[in-house]
């Protein structure tokens, strides 16, 4: 029987939320073992002179526990 953990983590890109997606879960992999799947909690933008300059996520992360 497998034991799973969720984390919660925030990753931003400036050029998209799939960008900000895919580095979360690039991130994540490198310090957590065996990443099974990641969900998308959360999206928002930061704005400076009317212009999106951050994409942010809010990743749920779930890895199996050895």
């Amino acid at each position: 029987m497998a034991v799973l953990k969720v984390v919660e983590l925030l990753s931003d890109s400036s050029q998209s939320w799939e960008d900000a997606v895919k580095t979360g879960v690039q991130r994540a992999s490198q310090t957590l073992k065996n990443v099974r799947s990641a969900y998308v909690k959360d999206q928002s933008v930061t704005v400076e002179n009317g212009q999106i300059t951050t994409y942010r996520v809010v990743l749920k992360i779930t890895f199996e526990v050895e």
